[in-house]
């Protein structure tokens, strides 16, 4: 594995991760966001993740697996390891299910009308169990991202950038309720931020897996299972957030648009 394509995909994943902080400059200006945008650029993130999980990392798991195993064989370790990923981000939901939906952004007019006094140790809570929820889920997150950057990385790159893109509203997410709690802006920020480090986690755990045990089986059921992964937070998390915050047809023209960008720019280097 090249040294300087490692330091690439984990450069990558780190930018991804690291997202959650502009996330939490956006949130103490939250009045002033453009909630349509937002809805568009969820759907955005979602089209990209869905094309490159459907059309790319699965296609390439399945070349690489029926290389070694047979086409029959080769193609059901693809399936099989495209659910395993759905079943294990599934299991990742359900585990906490309290903080089901990470990219909730707490609107600072609700908050503001809380009881300040009688709601802070809350409102704490909340901000804390939601930077928890988004750390697990930034784990695979970072795993993925880190994994198609090694093999491929363009593919890296737009990975990342569609899951930067839906780490901002988290680490919005997370802000908002502690800055209310505390007054701090500085503990808010350093929350948040710090909930996204769970991707630059992932990504080395994953560079130490794959270190020692890579082999193109290995490799083709990870990936399979990759795609699983992202196509279980585009469906779970992204869609559903991008419909809250605009209306319905705004997420798709984004999901669409997410897709034409994603298959151009594969198109670019075939």
């Amino acid at each position: 594995m090249d040294n300087q394509n490692v330091l690439f995909a984990f450069g990558l994943t780190l930018f991804a991760g690291l997202a959650t902080g502009i996330g939490s400059a956006l949130a103490f200006f939250t009045k002033r966001t453009n909630i349509k945008f937002l809805s568009v650029a969820l759907g955005f993130s979602a089209g990209v993740m869905i094309y490159v999980s459907m059309i790319e990392i699965f296609y390439k798991a399945k070349i690489s697996l029926q290389a070694d195993l047979g086409v029959r064989a080769g193609y059901w370790a693809t399936v099989g390891g495209f659910f395993a990923g759905i079943l294990l981000i599934g299991i990742i939901d359900k585990v906490i299910p309290a903080f089901e939906n990470p990219h909730e952004i707490h609107k600072v007019e609700e908050i503001e009308n809380t009881s300040k006094v009688n709601d802070t140790q809350k409102l704490m809570r909340m901000g804390m169990f939601t930077a928890l929820a988004i750390a697990v889920h930034n784990f695979p997150e970072g795993f993925a991202t880190f994994l198609s950057a090694i093999k491929n990385p363009t593919l890296g790159i737009s990975i990342a950038v569609a899951i930067a893109i839906h780490n901002i509203p988290e680490g919005i997410s997370v802000s908002i309720p502690i800055y209310y709690a505390t007054n701090s802006r500085k503990k808010a920020f350093w929350y948040s931020f710090a909930s996204g480090l769970a991707e630059p986690v992932g990504a080395l755990v994953g560079y130490f897996i794959l270190f020692y045990f890579l082999s193109d089986v290995l490799f083709g059921i990870v990936f399979s299972a990759v795609a699983g992964i992202m196509v279980y937070i585009s469906l779970d998390e992204l869609l559903p957030a991008a419909q809250k915050y605009g209306k319905h047809h705004l997420s798709i023209y984004g999901l669409v648009l997410g897709m034409a960008v994603m298959a151009f720019s594969l198109l670019l280097f075939v």
